[in-house]
């Protein structure tokens, strides 16, 4: 097993749109943890991957690389939220489709 914690946390919070700088802030860590865990130098703590899957929206397995789909957690949207998240999904399914 692999585990692939530094690379799903750069995704992630690039995909955010987020700098280190302010997933540090958003974690209480300085931003030398959050470029040590994406250069895969030392690790969350469990506590702290709790924090990132929640953050993330991600399950703690995916974060870890036990888990190869990425799974978004929606239980925190609303119902008017979903289901923009829900059309969105099909659009780019459909898109991906027609490649």
């Amino acid at each position: 097993m692999v585990i692939q914690t530094d690379n799903r946390i750069k995704k992630l919070r690039a995909a955010s749109g987020m700098t280190q700088t302010e997933l540090a802030k958003l974690m209480s860590v300085t931003r030398s943890s959050v470029n040590a865990w994406e250069m895969g130098i030392s690790a969350p703590t469990a506590a702290k991957l709790v924090e990132l899957s929640l953050l993330f929206h991600v399950s703690t397995d995916y974060l870890l690389g036990l888990e190869q789909r990425e799974v978004i957690e929606l239980d925190s949207f609303s119902e008017e939220q979903k289901g923009i998240l829900y059309s969105l999904a099909a659009y780019f399914q459909k898109q991906n489709e027609m490649e």
